[in-house]
Formats: C-alpha cells, structure tokens, sequence
C-alpha cells in the first residue's frame, strides 16, 4: 500500500517531477518507419508533451512541438521540404534542430527567425521503429535490443492507446502469479462456455501451480523467476530467468522467438503498448523488407466487454491494467508475500529517482558505442504449451502450460 502522496510521485510523468526527471534520460519507441511512408506527419504524446513526427524529403526525422510558436496552428498538416518542415498557416520552415529557416512575410533582411525557436527533440531508427529523446544533454546512445536490430527475422510492430498510468501496466510484468488465473484460469473458463474440450491439469486446476517465485536485481533490472510443479531450479524459468528492462520494457521468449513491449508514458494516465514482434522464418520464408505496424484489436463494441476469452493482442492483460483505473489508487490495494516483485520494482524505480536528483546516470543509460550497438538480453527459451483432447494446442499466451509441462521446445542462444 503507497500513500496518496506516494502513489502521484511515483506515476507523476511532468518534466518538473522527479519520475519524470528519471523517465526524460530514456529513449521511446513511437511509431514505426512505415507509418510516415503514406502520410509523413503523426502526431505524438509523449511524457505530457504533444509533438508532431515527420519525415522530410531528404529521409530525415524530426520532433517538434505540436504547436507552430508563429500562430499556434498544428504541425500535423505541415509539408516536409528537402530539410525540414514548412507550416500551411502562413510558409514558416522549421528545421529538426527546432530552428525556422524561413518567414515568407517577412521583409527582405529581417532577422526576425533567429529569434523564435520551436521545441524540437531527437529521433532515431532501430529495426524498423523510431525512438525519441526528451531528456537534457549529452543526449545518450540509443540501445540496440538484440533482436530489434538482427537482420535475420521475421518482424513487425502493435500498438495500443491504453487509458492508464504505465507503471501499472509494468508491475504486471513484476506479477508471474498472475499467469495462473488471468490467462490460464480465464482461458479454461471461457473455452469450456464454448463447449470445447479441455483437459486440466492432474489436480484439477488449469493450470500447474506455482511453487517457487523469485526476483533478482542485475545490471538491466529485475530478472523475475519461476518453478511450477514437477520443475526444478535446473528449468530455464528459473535458471536463466525473465528479464524485466529498467525502467519500461519486458522482453518475452516463446516458440519461434518473441517479443520487446515497450511501455511508454504518454501522460500521467495514457501508455502506448509498443510491442515489437520476432519470428525465426520458416525454411526458405523471406523476411520481408517492412516492418508492418496493427493496432490491437481488444475491446468488443457490440458486447461492451475486452475480449478476454484468449490473450489474443493482449486483450486479459490489457484488461487488467485498464480496469484499475487511469491512476491505481494504491492507497486501497493490499499487497501479499506473492507480491514482493511488485514491492522491489517500486524500490527500484524511488533508487533511481534519488540517483538523477544527485546528477548520476540511471540504470540502462548508455554511453559506450560498443555497449549500445548489441545488447544481448537472455531469457529463458522453453515455452509451455497447452493441448487440448484431440491434440490440438492452445497457446493462452501466459508462456506456461495449461495442463502440465506440456511440450517443451529448447533454442540455441541467439546469434548476431
């Protein structure tokens, strides 16, 4: 349980709090390369900001205030030029670096551009997706998550706008005894409504349960470990464990490779869920030269109701995470031994405050070109599957078996 004083510094994203003074040293992934091929503005928010990404004629990105400082108009309907991006009010060209070029009505000579300036921030390209910074100087390299940069899969990228601070939507990821009830459980539940046969696990449950869980520290951020019945700490779930990236991302393993989900704060009380999926091709697939960008498809118009009868695009997590509201009241929550995970990241994410308020670096900051061009990030490589009477296999998207230890499929480690 957090105060109510607690709970707002902790979920507080403004440029003049200290979460986010923290959250301003990261870089954010905020949209995909092939969203501004057809239309080559979008408009963005970010940490409380409201922004317009474009792409210029010359193939370069820029960040810049939504607003044009000349009369307010949205940038949003700007044309890109060779270098930069021209206003439709009245011709005004901002350049990247939130400099204007150019002000058509102006009188021959005038020095009137060299005094206003427009807030403009840096982006960068990684497999595919483009990062943003909005934190001070020197600007810090950005990371290349392994398999955000390997040339040699199967790729693409969804979105969703949740309604809710993104600290909620990590602690889920700092929660594995919620994989037992939210997905298993719930899945069970809504398949057996349908009439379809399921086979349960030997004591019942639908799931094996969770006998062990534990949390480590290290270098990236918390690794999160398991042992569910019949396992052994010798298991990749507990041996090698699940990493959780401070301060924002969760890294998942299954068949066939997985994916990055990039938590990003939009404001005090909207996240974009930027997942980036990875596929290992099948023998002689080609890898297809775009990176295509969906957004999730969670919530059912007609019923009024997330569709949660699979985790299909997220929808039983999204569904936890909107449903606690746009800001946890976490003065009302109480919390038990299964939720120490939760209670370290919480720790971690006040440590790291503190080290930015005495002018250090936090976690995952880099600096060594060496270190940022490969970050190779281990995770555990068995993925427990469901079957179903008959054989079929249901994947309820937890990353454990349903039913038992079902089928489990070992990977080599990842190769650059």
């Amino acid at each position: 349980m957090l105060s109510v004083e607690d709970n707002r510094a902790m979920t507080s994203v403004g440029a003049e709090t200290p979460m986010g003074r923290l959250l301003r040293r990261y870089w954010y992934p905020i949209a995909g390369t092939v969203e501004l091929e057809d239309e080559p503005t979008k408009e963005v928010r970010l940490l409380g900001e409201d922004l317009v990404l474009y792409k210029d004629r010359s193939g370069g990105y820029g960040l810049l205030g939504r607003a044009c400082p000349h009369r307010r108009i949205s940038l949003l309907y700007g044309i890109p030029e060779e270098h930069g991006l021209r206003c439709v009010y009245h011709g005004w060209l901002w350049d990247a670096e939130g400099r204007c070029l150019e002000q058509p009505a102006e009188p021959t000579g005038s020095t009137f551009h060299e005094r206003v300036s427009n807030v403009a921030y840096p982006v960068e390209e990684a497999g595919g997706a483009l990062f943003a910074y909005l934190g001070p100087k020197p600007v810090p390299l950005l990371p290349h998550w392994d398999w955000l940069v390997r040339d040699d899969l199967i790729k693409r990228i969804s979105v969703h706008t949740l309604d809710c601070n993104w600290v909620q939507v990590m602690e889920n990821s700092v929660d594995p005894m919620h994989t037992e009830y939210l997905h298993a459980l719930q899945t069970v539940y809504h398949r057996e409504r349908q009439g379809l046969e399921v086979e349960r696990a030997p004591g019942g449950q639908a799931m094996l349960h969770h006998i062990k869980i534990g949390f480590d520290l290290y270098e990236r951020g918390i690794i999160k470990r398991r042992i569910l019945e019949g396992q052994t700490e010798e298991d990749d779930a507990w041996k090698v464990g699940h990493p959780v990236l401070f301060p924002n991302i969760l890294k998942v393993a299954n068949r066939g490779r997985g994916s990055y989900q990039f938590r990003v704060p939009m404001d005090d009380t909207h996240t974009l869920h930027f997942t980036y999926h990875t596929a290992d091709p099948k023998p002689g697939e080609a890898i297809p030269e775009r990176v295509e960008v969906s957004e999730g498809d969670v919530w059912d118009a007609e019923t009024r109701r997330f569709r949660v009868a699979t985790n299909r695009d997220l929808a039983q997590d999204v569904m936890a995470w909107v449903t606690q509201g746009p800001l946890m009241d976490r003065d009302q929550e109480h919390l038990g031994e299964s939720d120490r995970g939760v209670i370290l990241f919480r720790k971690l994410l006040n440590d790291q405050m503190k080290i930015v308020e005495d002018g250090g670096d936090p976690l995952n900051v880099f600096r060594d070109p060496e270190e940022a061009a490969y970050v190779d990030v281990p995770t555990e490589h068995d993925k427990y599957v469901a079957t179903v009477a008959g054989g079929k296999r249901v994947d309820f998207g937890g990353g454990f078996g349903i039913f038992g230890a079902g089928t489990r499929t070992s990977y080599p480690p990842a190769s650059r």
